[in-house]
């Protein structure tokens, strides 16, 4: 699917591509995530590769388009990886012709590089009654990202067909973001795509079944930890991303032995 010699990835997005879900003290803003794992699969198999990722969490496509999209074609990628327009499906008032519109343009120029571009649907979450409104959007943005996909020649990862992700171990504690398991199985799934042999390995573990008070307090947990917090973002006009750059704004060459977390001690 691409080609086994070295090359240059860089990946562009939110916190899907930032890694937010799968914590990693040493490395930059706190995350490792599925994108640090491709890189590092990728330089074991084809030492020489280089490594960006522009990613910032709460990133909405007008801010990818704005911050992202020339600084990613400046650095003349042989692979891009493209996650973006989730958190606009998730604000209130949006529309799906708008976002989709906006998608397709920042595809239509990372395409233009000649890369192999790699894009992705959204999973289609079901954390709560709350959030329900919203799925109906999800499924139109994914419809239009597969149409996108075909027409600019894109490798799709159809994250939504995932049933992998029905297990609550992939998700963290928000059940908005992948968890490290998850982030693992990504990484797992996007280098069989771009046929590039790897040693992730996935176990289909579950969690022991909880009893309806233990499920009723997590639940009371979720909506004033994370549920509440975001709205109250969202109201305020702020996203966690505001204070944080790219965790790896310039190519870096990715260690064949041992990976990224030897440029982090």
């Amino acid at each position: 699917m691409i080609d086994r010699g070295p090359g240059r990835y860089v990946a562009v997005g939110d916190s899907f591509t930032e890694g937010v879900g799968d914590g990693s003290k040493r490395r930059p803003n706190g995350v490792r995530g599925w994108a640090d794992r491709l890189a590092e699969a990728l330089a074991c198999d084809s030492p020489g590769w280089e490594y960006a990722n522009l990613a910032i969490r709460s990133k909405r496509l007008r801010h990818i388009i704005a911050e992202q999209l020339e600084p990613a074609i400046a650095m003349e990628p042989t692979l891009i990886t493209l996650y973006a327009g989730g958190n606009d499906v998730m604000d209130l008032g949006t529309k799906i012709a708008d976002i989709l519109a906006e998608y397709e343009f920042l595809v239509s120029r990372l395409a233009q590089t000649g890369a192999t571009l790699v894009l992705f649907t959204g999973y289609d979450v079901e954390v709560s009654p709350i959030l329900g409104p919203l799925r109906r959007k999800n499924h139109a943005y994914n419809d239009g990202v597969r149409l996108i996909a075909a027409k600019y020649g894109a490798v799709l990862v159809d994250y939504a067909s995932f049933t992998a992700y029905a297990n609550s171990r992939m998700w963290g504690p928000d059940r908005l973001h992948m968890s490290k398991a998850g982030h693992k199985y990504m990484a797992a799934r996007v280098l069989d795509v771009l046929e590039v042999p790897h040693g992730i390995t996935h176990r289909d573990k579950r969690k022991a079944p909880r009893g309806v008070r233990q499920r009723a307090r997590e639940h009371r947990v979720w909506v004033t930890e994370w549920v509440l917090p975001m709205f109250g973002r969202k109201l305020r006009g702020t996203t966690l991303g505001d204070t944080l750059s790219p965790r790896w704004p310039h190519p870096v060459r990715v260690p064949p032995k041992k990976g990224l977390k030897k440029l982090t001690r």
